[in-house]
């Protein structure tokens, strides 16, 4: 009788645990962004409409956003050699980074490098289709110069 005992309070804590630990990990931390009207890329302050966005203080790589702006903004900037967005949460519907990352492959989007390490070896990448969809999302750069 005690071994069930034993084995029942075990299973009950690692899935207790496995819920927190998961609710942790996909909600906890996050922070909703919404309304900005500019984002700065590169040396401009571009208009964006729309934006929704999240963001953590948790890590600097948790931060996604979706919005609307002119892609006539982004002439003239250099386009980013390996952009790789992150994927976000379920429930961030807005960012579908398996589409992101084939329309950039494909040529359909483009990636602009933002901020150059804008957190301690993270830069903030942002992404426009013609139409003018636009996305961010911050990814390592392997510049690290913290201590």
């Amino acid at each position: 009788m005690n071994g069930r005992v034993l084995m029942i309070t075990m299973l009950t804590f690692a899935l207790i645990f496995g819920a927190a630990l998961w609710y942790f990990q996909v909600y906890a931390y996050y922070t909703e962004v919404t309304g900005l009207p500019t984002l700065r890329v590169q040396d401009r302050e571009i208009a964006v409409t729309d934006y929704s966005g999240i963001d953590s203080e948790t890590s600097g790589l948790k931060r996604r956003g979706c919005f609307i702006a002119d892609p006539g903004a982004f002439t003239a900037l250099d386009v980013m050699r390996k952009p790789t967005p992150l994927k976000a949460p379920n429930w961030f519907a807005c960012f579908d980074y398996e589409s992101l990352t084939l329309d950039l492959e494909a040529g359909r989007a483009k990636a602009f490098l933002a901020v150059e390490n804008e957190k301690d070896g993270i830069d903030r990448v942002v992404a426009i289709y013609p139409d003018g969809r636009g996305f961010e999302w911050r990814q390592l750069n392997g510049k690290f110069v913290g201590n």
